[in-house]
């Protein structure tokens, strides 16, 4: 663990000492979607997201809990990150449900803050993964508040069918490079000064596939790979977050290796524009624009909201800018089970044309005000 000086772990995630297992872990949600380096902008971000991770890997395990407070910091300081870290499923955490969302774009949550866990099989030998691919997909606000599936159709690229990825005709299967043996690499040796120096580059017979194709596959084209229009059913979760970015694991770019396993597809969702509302997060924003004598006299305004009309009674002397507030009537908070509001930002519309008669009534009013 990182030696700096530490907060109160019950501060960090705001809770108090007597809280339970499930305030905690509500506290580390909250915290986490706020401070996580892809999605907040403050410079700290990163040491503030590690900060809440170390807190809530100590007192959501009870032996820990018990330590730090009989103990404080001292009580855990004999911990390896692997002993803190090793029995959380940040994944489940943050991506437990069915729609698979991953906080950590790019890599695990845990590998891409806290380094490779230990016990993990070495994936050194293993053949690359393809490139992750990402898409924009934007939704209805009706979607957001209700949740469900959208179709997202898109084109990736996909292990040629007639080749099984291989570049080369089935007739006539690939050989081993034997300048490289199968390696992809080519070191060259050199002597210095009595020193021995080794470059290592890219073998230039084979361009580093290890592999020699003789006769290309006519589909592919000696690629390996061809283009494929795909059709997914992507579950959105209820109140889903203005870009959040929603995991699909192997449906990204193929592996540039046959036998390789594609990357993942990330599905960053975004709200269609909608002529009704501007949205802030949970809640809604729309304005309404009143005539001069309804904001004097006052007038019951129909309002359309997510699940229909309302009626909104604007109360008389109402001024220009001024707000009203419709509570529960925006989008659910994701992951809090409560809805935001909807507010409406009155606008008061000041006629610039006048027939004979208004103009007569308002210079009647004038009169009446003793202004004229």
């Amino acid at each position: 663990m990182v030696n700096r000086t530490k907060a109160d772990y019950y501060e960090v995630l705001g809770v108090p000492r007597d809280a339970d297992t499930k305030t905690i872990k509500a506290a580390f949600r909250r915290l986490a979607m706020k401070h996580h380096p892809d999605r907040s902008k403050e410079p700290d971000a990163e040491e503030k997201f590690k900060q809440i991770a170390e807190a809530y890997a100590v007192l959501s395990d009870p032996n820990k809990r018990a330590e730090y407070d009989a103990r404080g910091h001292a009580g855990v300081a004999g911990f390896s990150q692997e002993d803190l870290y090793g029995g959380i499923d940040f994944e489940e955490l943050f991506g437990g449900h069915d729609f698979g969302f991953d906080f950590g774009l790019g890599g695990g949550l845990f590998d891409r803050f806290f380094g490779p866990r230990r016990h993990r099989a070495s994936t050194a030998s293993a053949p690359p993964r393809g490139a992750n691919l990402e898409i924009d997909l934007a939704i209805l606000l009706k979607l957001v508040a209700t949740g469900g599936t959208e179709v997202l159709h898109f084109k990736r690229r996909v292990a040629c069918d007639t080749c099984k990825g291989t570049g080369a005709d089935p007739a006539s299967p690939p050989r081993t490079c034997t300048e490289c043996q199968g390696s992809g690499r080519k070191a060259v040796t050199s002597r210095r000064g009595g020193f021995t120096f080794q470059q290592i580059t890219t073998c230039p017979r084979c361009q580093g596939r290890g592999e020699i194709i003789d006769k290309p596959c006519t589909k592919c084209r000696g690629s390996g790979h061809t283009d494929q229009d795909e059709t997914l059913k992507v579950k959105i979760p209820q109140g889903v977050e203005e870009g959040m970015v929603l995991r699909i694991s192997e449906h990204g770019q193929p592996s540039p290796t046959p036998g390789g396993k594609p990357g993942d597809l990330f599905v960053v969702v975004h709200s269609q524009a909608d002529s009704r509302f501007e949205r802030r997060g949970a809640d809604l924003w729309r304005t309404e624009n009143l005539r001069l004598v309804d904001a004097v006299l006052g007038v019951a305004l129909k309002v359309p909201t997510l699940d229909g009309e309302v009626s909104v009674t604007v109360p008389p002397g109402v001024q220009a800018g001024e707000i009203l507030r419709l509570h529960g009537k925006g989008l659910p908070e994701f992951g809090h089970g409560r809805d935001g509001d909807l507010y409406l930002r009155l606008n008061v519309v000041i006629p610039k044309v006048l027939s004979a008669e208004e103009k007569r009534l308002f210079e009647k009013l004038r009169e009446l005000k003793g202004d004229g």
